[in-house]
């Protein structure tokens, strides 16, 4: 199991030998791009979303605030619940528990 494990990370390394690393300049001018990018996307969205918004709270604007249709709820007034002892069927040879 060692053996495998050494192994495996002899050819790590000998792979990581074989990536052509970026340069520290490649590096930060792919940063600022990045950054650059992800800006400009977080723009044009909120940009966009700006617009919908505002246009869709002034399109609101011209309907009616309240409904034409009024519900109103009464209360159901309800019988009042008696309580009863259960019944058994004891013809199966049950018998009821006692409290």
């Amino acid at each position: 199991m060692a053996n495998r494990i050494t192994q495996y990370v002899k050819d790590t390394r000998g792979e990581l030998h074989h990536v052509a690393w970026p340069t520290r300049e490649q590096t930060i001018i792919y940063t600022i791009i990045i950054a650059g990018i992800s800006v400009f996307i977080a723009l044009y969205l909120g940009l966009f979303d700006f617009i919908f918004t505002t246009s869709l709270a002034k399109g609101l604007n011209f309907l009616p605030r309240t409904s034409p249709i009024s519900v109103t709820q009464q209360p159901v007034e309800t019988a009042p619940v008696q309580q009863t002892e259960p019944k058994f069927d004891t013809s199966l040879g049950g018998t009821p528990a006692k409290n």
